[in-house]
C-alpha cells in the first residue's frame, strides 16, 4: 500500500559515511547542555535529525539518509542522551523542553527554517515540534510512527507484543515480582529511579534488551548487544520510562492527531514497516487517515528499525523527493 507519486526514479541507496565538519555543545538550561554536529554542505538546505527513544542518542549512520552535497545535516543528542550532559538526567526533561531546545539550536545556527526528519520517538517529537512551529518546517520525513497514546504503550510494555515475542518478553517480565505486574511501566519506574545504581542498571538492561530484540523483522545481534552497554541503557531506559509514565507530557491522548491541521500544508512522507512490533502500523494508519495529504509508504518486509534495507531505501527516497521539491521552489 502506498499513496503519492512513485519513487522508483529517486535515489534509494544510503549515502557513503561522512564525518562532521563541526561539532559543539549548546547550554540550553541551567541543568542541560546538548551535543550537536553538522555534516554535509555548510551552505546546503538545513535538515535536523530527531533521534528515537527518547534517550537513544544519535549515531554516525544517521547522516547517511541525506545527500551531503545538497543538505546541511544537523544531528543533536536530546537532553540526557548520547553526549549531552548530565547523562540520563530527568530533571527539566519534557517534550516541551526538547521543542524549546530545537528552536534554540535553530536560532544558534541562524537558520530561518529547516526540514525535519524523525523516526519512532523522533516521529513523535517531529510532529510535536512541527505542530508548535509550523512556519519553521520546510518538509517532514516520519518513520515508525509513535503517537504516545495509552494503547501504544500498553501494547509494547504491558504484554501485547509478548504474543509475538514471548521469548524476549520473559526476561523483561521476570525482573518484576508478580505482585507488581499490574503496571510494568510503574514497576520499572521505581527501579530506574532507585537510589541503588545496581538496581537501576539491572532494570535498564532488561528494558533496553526487550526493545532491541523486537526492533527488527529479523534479529539483529549488534542491536541486541546495546542492551549490555550500561551507559547507553541507563539513559535509554530512564528517559523512555520517564516520558511514558508522564504520557509524553501531552495534554490529551490524541493531542498529535488533533493538531494535524496545523501541518497539513507541509510536504510530508510517512514510512512504516508492515511488521513493526515496537510501533505497530495502527498508529501510522491513524496518522495517514488524519493526514491523507502526506505520502504514505508501507514497507512490506520490515519491522521497526530505520536500518532495515526497505525502510532505509524509502527514507532516502523521501529525502530525495524533498530535495527535488526544494530545488524546484528555489528562485
Amino acid at each position: 500500500m502506498e499513496s503519492g507519486n512513485p519513487t522508483e526514479q529517486l535515489i534509494r541507496n544510503l549515502y557513503p559515511p561522512i564525518e562532521p565538519y563541526s561539532t559543539g555543545f549548546l547550554k540550553v538550561s541551567d541543568v542541560h547542555t546538548i551535543y550537536w554536529e553538522q555534516s554535509g554542505n555548510p551552505d546546503g538546505h538545513p535538515v535536523v535529525f530527531l533521534h528515537g527513544g527518547p534517550g537513544g542518542g544519535t549515531s554516525s549512520s544517521n547522516r547517511r539518509f541525506f545527500d551531503p552535497e545538497f543538505y546541511r545535516i544537523i544531528l543533536f543528542d536530546q537532553r540526557g542522551a548520547g553526549k549531552s550532559t548530565p547523562h540520563a538526567c530527568l530533571e527539566n526533561n519534557t517534550t516541551w523542553d526538547l521543542i524549546d531546545d530545537i528552536e534554540k539550536l535553530r536560532e544558534h545556527f541562524k537558520i530561518p527554517e529547516w526540514q525535519v526528519f524523525g523516526g519512532s520517538w523522533g516521529s513523535t517529537l517531529a510532529l510535536a515540534y512541527s505542530e508548535s512551529h509550523p512556519d519553521k518546517v520546510t518538509g517532514l520525513v516520519l518513520r515508525g510512527i509513535f503517537l504516545l497514546r495509552k494503547k501504544e504503550i500498553d501494547w509494547f510494555y504491558e504484554g501485547g507484543a509478548a504474543a509475538i515475542y514471548p521469548d524476549a518478553w520473559e526476561p523483561f517480565r521476570d525482573l518484576i515480582p508478580e505482585k507488581e505486574r499490574e503496571s510494568f511501566i510503574t514497576a520499572y519506574h521505581g527501579r530506574l529511579n532507585s537510589e541503588d545504581l545496581e538496581i537501576q542498571y539491572a532494570a535498564a538492561r532488561a528494558w533496553t534488551k526487550w526493545e532491541m530484540m523486537t526492533a527488527h523483522l529479523l534479529p539483529n545481534d549488534e542491536n541486541i548487544k546495546r542492551g549490555d552497554d550500561d551507559y547507553f541503557s541507563l539513559a535509554f531506559a530512564r528517559i523512555e520510562n520517564h516520558y511514558f509514565v508522564n504520557k509524553g507530557f501531552f495534554p490529551s491522548d490524541s493531542f498529535l492527531l488533533d493538531n494535524v491541521d496545523k501541518i497539513r500544508h507541509i510536504n510530508t512522507t510517512i514510512v512504516q514497516g508492515r511488521y513493526d512490533v515496537c510501533c505497530p502500523m495502527m498508529s501510522a494508519w491513524d496518522l495517514h487517515k488524519a493526514f491523507p495529504e502526506a505520502d504514505f509508504k508501507v514497507v512490506p518486509n520490515a519491522g521497526h528499525s530505520a536500518n532495515e534495507p526497505g525502510i532505509a531505501a524509502e527514507l532516502v527516497a523521501a529525502n530525495e523527493k524533498l530535495k527535488s521539491l526544494t530545488k524546484k521552489n528555489k528562485p
